[in-house]
């Protein structure tokens, strides 16, 4: 048990505080603890979870990437444009087209970080204001509406009445967030990929002396989190039943965030999908409880804000690192002639 929370500190600690704050709130608000407020945090969380696991592969990959919220944007329009054009398709065809667009713009931030040697912040900034400067001017700002009935149409995996007559749902965006978390997990625990993003992520040049392939350990992690943005885009559509070009603006910041708070380490080689998804878990937690108490959606941003600090520093305070010290220390204790006869 004890090396088991050795080695997921970060995981039970955000689990700590995930249960620690639904209790204070089921106790300050009358709606926290139902069902129907349950089902729609896994709805609402659904998107921005399929953006975490994608952007967990490039910071475990040693890189940074902000441009995925517009690449899902571009993503979701353009295949909605598409959709038009061959005259509805289906969800096989729509997440075809949005996979294949997502994953494009990831191998393009790929392409120009391994061969002109940028830094990956720098160059997905730039691909960024490119991308969402693109979006703007062939769109301009118009939105769509008129969607195939196939995505538009509310797809409910379970619901149930609830005693004042209104219904808890799960719904389609939830069934693939939980999909691309498994695919994700699999591909980055279970795969000899997986374990060269960690080894490359956590000390490049050795990776590359041991003959792992630097630049297509890069295409692999952005493409992956492409192909999460493309996905992601066509799920925000089918939730919102609209495609907004500046839809999704913003909440790249907030995705890394969750991440990091996660345990994914920003210079690489670290972090795990279990601690990604709590991560965002507790920011909409800490939003939808905010809500709930009524407290103004203008403090929103300060309150998450200050409760991602405060978790990252409980995170970080390295609580795991006090029993092996105690037992070190007693271990030495023990052993005497550890100590000294050795000399």
């Amino acid at each position: 048990m004890r090396k088991l929370f050795l080695s997921h500190t970060t995981e039970f600690v955000l689990f700590a505080v995930i249960i620690a704050m639904s209790i204070v709130l089921a106790f300050t608000t009358d709606r926290f603890f139902t069902l129907g407020n349950g089902f729609d945090l896994l709805n609402i969380s659904a998107v921005n979870i399929i953006f975490a696991v994608g952007l967990l592969v490039v910071l475990i990959s040693g890189g940074i990437d902000i441009s995925f919220a517009v690449a899902a944007s571009i993503a979701q329009y353009v295949t909605a444009l598409a959709l038009e054009r061959i005259g509805g398709g289906g969800w096989l065809s729509g997440l075809l087209i949005a996979a294949c667009i997502g994953i494009l713009l990831g191998v393009i931030n790929a392409f120009l970080i391994h061969r002109f040697r940028i830094i990956s912040i720098v160059a997905t900034i730039a691909t960024f204001n490119v991308y969402f400067g693109l979006l703007m001017f062939f769109t301009k700002g118009v939105s769509i509406y008129n969607l195939p009935d196939w995505l538009t149409s509310r797809v409910i995996i379970y619901e149930r009445e609830m005693a004042d007559g209104s219904w808890a749902e799960i719904t389609l965006p939830v069934v693939v967030m939980a999909v691309c978390t498994l695919a994700t997990w699999f591909f980055v625990t279970r795969t000899t990929t997986g374990r060269q993003l960690y080894a490359f992520g956590d000390n490049p040049e050795g990776a590359r002396r041991f003959g792992i392939n630097i630049g297509a350990m890069q295409f692999i992690a952005f493409g992956w989190l492409g192909l999460m943005a493309g996905i992601a885009g066509l799920m925000q559509a089918h939730y919102a039943q609209e495609v907004v070009p500046n839809a999704l603006y913003g909440r790249e910041l907030d995705v890394l965030a969750a991440v990091v708070l996660g345990g994914a380490r920003l210079g690489g080689g670290k972090g795990s999908v279990l601690g990604c998804v709590l991560g965002v878990l507790l920011v909409s937690i800490t939003q939808n409880g905010l809500n709930l108490m009524g407290v103004s959606p203008f403090a929103f941003k300060m309150i998450v804000g200050a409760i991602i600090l405060v978790a990252i520093t409980l995170s970080s305070a390295r609580i795991g690192n006090l029993v092996p010290v105690f037992a070190t220390r007693k271990s030495t204790g023990d052993r005497p002639a550890d100590r000294g006869e050795s000399r």
